[in-house]
């Protein structure tokens, strides 16, 4: 029996034959919220297989979702946001932005730290979040799969940004009938020492702080 949903879902990665998508409708439990899963990307045909061809992580999709026997597929799809999320391992020359606060992080104790950086006019271009990698856990690949959401600190920034409902308190234009905020870019770096993670929400897409790090690491 076929089972179908539909709904709001972002492109996180894709491993293998299958997209990880995470969901983003709302939920009333905080855990139950972003939860990962696991959809086909390959054995569609016509416009549809031409639709799922070109998912890029970092999409966000309206789509009809159908299991069959456990495995979810595309039923239908339409891209809503076309935002971009990149993972790298074993970076090296990490940017000085990072390590500075990473050095925070560790002088005051603890595990995470955050700044927002700028740009040469003094404007605010993107938040940096990191994170310790220690022990037995790999944060980096927890991101990548969904284990570990990276969606809160996407959502974070809309937020502190005013760019929720269609307002842009950072002067962009909200996309997309204007109810959706602008397409971001994220980058999820671990740098060749181990020692923490970077996830780094440049605030526009294909924005010059973006390609700046694309260029470095990609």
């Amino acid at each position: 029996m076929e089972v179908t949903t539909d709904g709001r879902f972002r492109v996180l990665s894709r491993e293998g034959d299958a997209y990880v998508l995470v969901d983003l409708a709302p939920t009333e439990d905080p855990a139950d919220a972003y939860e990962p899963m696991r959809v086909a990307a390959e054995g569609y045909e016509g416009e549809l297989g031409e639709a799922v061809a070109a998912l890029e992580p970092g999409f966000v999709v309206d789509a009809e979702l159908a299991w069959t026997e456990g495995d979810a597929r595309f039923a239908s799809l339409s891209v809503r946001r076309r935002g971009r999320f990149l993972f790298a391992d074993d970076v090296e020359n990490l940017f000085e932005a990072a390590r500075d606060t990473w050095q925070d992080a560790r002088a005051a104790g603890d595990g995470m730290a955050s700044r927002v950086t700028h740009d040469t006019d003094g404007e605010p271009n993107g938040a940096l979040y990191v994170f310790a990698d220690a022990g037995a856990r790999d944060l980096l690949a927890e991101f990548r799969n969904g284990t570990t959401p990276v969606e809160p600190l996407v959502q974070r920034v809309n937020e502190q940004t005013g760019d929720v409902e269609g307002e842009s308190g950072s002067g962009e234009t909200a996309n997309d009938e204007g109810d959706d905020p602008p397409e971001r870019e994220v980058f999820v770096l671990r740098p060749a020492d181990g020692a923490f993670v970077v996830v780094y929400v440049a605030f526009a897409k294909d924005g010059l702080l973006a390609r700046t790090v694309r260029d470095t690491y990609f």
